[in-house]
């Protein structure tokens, strides 16, 4: 067993962990940290979409009793059958623009550079969108400002489900972040920060354990038995990371927007471009 093998898959797993949910870019950040860590390879490329579904499998396990409820209710109660039927519809383009794009993004996009760009403009949009969303709605919409449209994920409408599932598929372009489109593109939509939020959390359930699924048969032919321990490392790092950041960030955007995050990607993204074209890191593809 190549114990160096293993940290590289626990360090991968964490930070996809920690940055699954955040407006960040967790694609983007393994991108990059497989770059640094030189862990590379047609199996690792399929390590860095299966690990995802450690971070689901931690929000099934924190929304289990929703999760569950909806289950048990979905024949016969309208607010299950509206949850289950809003996810479903946000589900679907993305299923329709990965398999329609993804092969074109991954071969031309998933590199260090491009992902750099991607951060910077993401996080001059997220700028933008609080600066706008503290004009509608005061400095912060659960501390006294204006009501948003949307307060819950129950308050949604098919329509809202639709377009929150097509801003997703923005998320196909690595650097820009699943959950950033989903949150920012949800207040820009009218959805209050933690509905927002809380939805990205439930749709991430079927697209990224779909992408990981999708992921392992099609690249079957390329992985092995010796490969079953650094995925399973993989994911119990991501699980148990996401868990904890889940928990977190319920409770920091009920007191906090993301401008913070906004300025890291930037910062972040000037970084890598620096260092990529002064040749200090030799950023690898």
């Amino acid at each position: 067993m190549d114990i160096s093998l293993l940290i590289k898959a626990a360090v991968m797993g964490i930070v996809e962990g920690l940055t699954e949910f955040l407006p960040i870019s967790s694609t983007g950040h393994l991108i990059l940290t497989a770059s640094l860590l030189d862990f590379t390879g047609r199996s690792v490329k399929v390590f860095e979409i299966a690990i995802q579904t450690g971070a689901m499998f931690a929000v099934i396990w924190e929304y289990r009793v929703r999760l569950a409820s909806t289950l048990a209710g979905i024949r016969d109660e309208a607010v299950a059958q509206r949850f289950a039927r809003n996810v479903l519809i946000a589900f679907i383009p993305a299923v329709i623009f990965g398999l329609a794009f993804g092969k074109l993004i991954k071969s031309h996009l998933f590199h260090p550079v491009p992902v750099a760009m991607a951060f910077i403009v993401g996080g001059i949009i997220i700028l933008w969108v609080e600066a706008r969303h503290r004009r509608l709605y005061g400095e912060l919409d659960l501390k006294g400002g204006r009501r948003a449209r949307v307060e819950t994920v129950d308050d949604l409408t098919a329509a809202d489900a639709l377009k929150l599932g097509l801003i997703q598929c923005a998320a196909l372009i690595p650097g820009t972040s699943r959950s950033g489109a989903t949150i920012i593109g949800g207040m820009l939509l009218g959805l209050s920060r933690k509905a927002a939020t809380e939805f990205s959390f439930f749709l991430g359930i079927p697209t990224l354990i779909g992408a990981g699924a999708y992921s392992l048969f099609k690249e079957r032919e390329a992985l092995s038995a010796a490969d079953i321990p650094m995925f399973a490392v993989g994911l119990a790092f991501a699980f148990v990371s996401a868990l904890l950041c889940i928990r977190w960030l319920i409770r920091y955007v009920s007191t906090h927007d993301f401008t913070v995050f906004a300025w890291y990607r930037i910062v972040f993204g000037l970084v890598v471009l620096a260092t990529a074209y002064t040749g200090l890191v030799e950023w690898k593809a």
